[in-house]
């Protein structure tokens, strides 16, 4: 994993989750981890990794995710079996 993609993992799953992540490094992330992302309608992406789903919305204005969803995002993550080294 490059060190880009463990600082995001690491930002992630921290207590403290941080509220500048880019919705593209959280994309390139996921992608790098082998989840499969589809487009639903309008901003939703369904996101499959390691037997575990959610749902989540692309940023409509800006392009950083909020505190809740990346904290939504971290639990999932933690559901699919991936911890922050």
């Amino acid at each position: 994993m490059s060190k880009k993609h463990q600082k995001i993992l690491d930002s992630i799953m921290g207590h403290q989750t941080s509220s500048n992540i880019h919705w593209r490094e959280v994309e390139s992330l996921l992608q790098h981890l082998g989840a499969e992302l589809h487009e639903t309608k309008g901003a939703r992406v369904v996101v499959h990794l390691g037997g575990a789903e959610i749902t989540m919305h692309h940023p409509h204005h800006g392009s950083t995710m909020g505190k809740n969803e990346l904290h939504q995002l971290g639990q999932f993550l933690n559901d699919a079996g991936i911890s922050s080294l």
